[in-house]
């Protein structure tokens, strides 16, 4: 099995940042957000969905295997800031150098990293490597939209076309996987109000078990694994699940419908 981590991130507004940016000092951050919301709007016409550098990090949570090796987890814990959670992520990148796997992750999650480690310092010299002192990264990097160290599975299978790309949940509803399980990134800034950051971390996982098990059929798909091959990994992770017996993975569980 390759060396492989599927990742996902949640964010909020950066509150800090619409201050500054927009003139807001004085008001507390559910104020800032509503009016950074309102300004959006305005500039779209229809969506808040605010601009890729005015996100803060409030979780990243991956699937790692490799090897014999399989593991579900949030980076850092619930006191950890912004940039740990960050620098982990890039810290594990320089260690490991799995491929990275996600969902939309060209398209939001990796320009939100860009933009927050820039803001905070990060460095993440192997992430960043496109050939100059490792020449394995000149024609596969991270970088690289076509490349296969990161696999944006979203933006694969719709054939790189915005107009062909779909939801995780429906992909995922349709493979007879949990999907969403009724929480949302639409409500993230709502439970991080009200001091739900263990529930958004939890969601978060869901959500990279929901990416890797497409990835995992993504993968039968193209004959990198056999249908017995396939059978194995859905199992290992079923069993791991179980013996972890957390909630929000007795739920997922509950919920995976796929054979």
């Amino acid at each position: 099995m390759l060396n492989v981590l599927v990742f996902d991130i949640e964010t909020v507004p950066d509150v800090d940042g619409g201050r500054r940016l927009f003139g807001l000092e004085g008001l507390d951050d559910e104020d800032v957000a509503k009016a950074m919301f309102h300004l959006r709007r305005q500039e779209t016409g229809d969506s808040e969905f605010l601009r890729h550098h005015l996100h803060r990090i409030v979780a990243i949570s991956a699937v790692y295997r490799s090897g014999d090796h399989l593991a579900v987890w949030s980076l850092g814990d619930t006191e950890a800031d912004e940039r740990e959670l960050i620098q982990r992520f890039f810290d594990g990148i320089d260690r490991f150098t799995p491929r990275l796997v996600s969902w939309n992750g060209g398209g939001f999650d990796l320009p939100v990293l860009h933009y927050r480690a820039l803001v905070h310092g990060v460095q993440a010299p192997r992430y960043w490597e496109a050939g100059d002192e490792d020449r394995d990264f000149r024609y596969n990097n991270y970088l690289n939209r076509f490349h296969e160290r990161h696999t944006d599975l979203m933006d694969v299978l719709a054939a790189y076309n915005g107009r062909a790309a779909a939801p995780l949940d429906q992909i995922a509803t349709l493979l007879g996987l949990p999907g969403k399980m009724g929480m949302s990134g639409a409500r993230v800034w709502d439970s991080y109000l009200a001091g739900d950051l263990e529930g958004i971390r939890n969601y978060c996982e869901t959500d990279v078990l929901n990416t890797y098990l497409v990835y995992l059929r993504y993968e039968l798909m193209r004959g990198r694994l056999d249908a017995a091959g396939h059978a194995a990994e859905c199992q290992r992770l079923r069993d791991y699940l179980a013996r972890e017996d957390r909630p929000h993975f007795r739920e997922f569980l509950a919920a995976w419908r796929e054979a």
